[in-house]
């Protein structure tokens, strides 16, 4: 006899991780698609651009990704047809969440990192669970890796509990080269631990002057 699937969710694996500074946010995620023990593709981009200076990060199941995406895009151009302009990173952060809580009986099977830069020009990253829950940040990760960088990422930060900051001021005491350093660092040891995490590593840089890319090799098996 035949097994149904009433599961209507699959895990695509993956990890995201973004870091916040004064004047840049870097925002990374590896491109390996998978299920279980088959690679689907090792060129996979989980690194969507929402607006000039506000970029999300995704890990989960990738077909609720891509509606995701496209919700979002959506009413980012009603947006700007009324208020003739681009929303800002944290008015898109509060967007995210509204949208992700709307969909909360028949969640997006997504994790997700906002990170840009906001009104002032300071970096900021907002970490989100499946159901639109968020907060502002210095640093997070998502994903199937998380539990094997934010550890590294708490030791090498030290940041104090955000609970103490106020949520502007969240942001991490490295330079621009440094985060990327470190995000370069987490990625190749999560590589080694975590099988949904690698091929390659997409690290997105924002800060006063744009948005620029730069990939890393990983590990492949």
């Amino acid at each position: 006899m035949a097994l149904r699937r009433d599961w209507v969710y699959e895990n695509n694996g993956g990890t995201c991780v973004a870091i916040a500074g004064s004047d840049y946010c870097v925002i990374a995620a590896d491109t390996r698609l998978s299920v279980g023990y088959s690679i689907y593709t090792r060129d996979y981009s989980k690194i969507c651009k929402l607006a000039d200076k506000c970029v999300m990060a995704s890990s989960g199941f990738q077909g609720d990704l891509k509606a995701l995406q496209k919700n979002l895009a959506a009413r980012h151009l009603i947006y700007q047809h009324q208020h003739n302009k681009q929303m800002s990173c944290p008015a898109m952060a509060q967007l995210l969440s509204n949208t992700l809580y709307y969909k909360r009986f028949f969640p997006y099977y997504t994790f997700n990192i906002l990170g840009g830069l906001d009104s002032d020009g300071k970096g900021c990253v907002f970490t989100y669970d499946a159901v639109g829950s968020y907060e502002r940040v210095g640093y997070s990760a998502q994903g199937t890796g998380a539990g094997l960088i934010i550890p590294v990422l708490d030791n090498q930060l030290k940041s104090p509990s955000p609970l103490l900051l106020p949520a502007k001021d969240a942001v991490t005491p490295l330079l621009e080269s440094e985060a990327v350093d470190l995000v370069k660092d987490v990625f190749a040891s999560a590589t080694e631990r975590d099988i949904y995490t690698g091929d390659k590593v997409e690290i997105v840089v924002i800060n006063a002057s744009g948005i620029r890319q730069e990939l890393m090799e990983l590990r492949k098996d």
